[in-house]
C-alpha cells in the first residue's frame, strides 16, 4: 500500500509577503509541526515570489490558495483544516 503523500504547505518568501505576515506564518508553522508531530504529514517550502504580490501575504496550502491571511494562527487552522485535525 502506498505511503500517504505529505500536505505540501508553500509560503511565499518574497520582501512583500515576507513583511505582511508569512515571516511570523513560517515560524508558528514549524513550532505547530513540531509541537503536533506533524513532520512525517506536513512539508514546508518556501518561494521567493508566487507573483501575488498586491494580496499578499500569499500561502498554497494542499494545492488551495489563500492571499492575505496575516495572522498565523489563521495559517494553522487551514492547515488543521486540510489535514482534517
Amino acid at each position: 500500500m502506498a505511503e500517504k503523500e505529505k500536505l505540501r504547505v508553500e509560503l511565499c518568501m518574497g520582501s512583500s509577503c515576507f513583511a505582511r505576515g508569512n515571516s511570523s506564518s513560517l515560524m508558528s508553522l514549524e513550532e505547530f509541526i513540531e509541537q503536533s508531530g506533524l513532520a512525517d504529514k506536513v512539508e514546508l517550502e518556501g518561494h521567493l515570489c508566487l507573483g501575488k504580490c498586491n494580496t499578499g501575504p500569499h500561502i498554497k496550502i494542499g494545492g488551495e490558495e489563500y492571499s492575505g491571511v496575516s495572522d498565523p494562527d489563521a495559517v494553522i487552522d487551514l492547515v488543521r483544516k486540510a489535514l482534517e485535525m
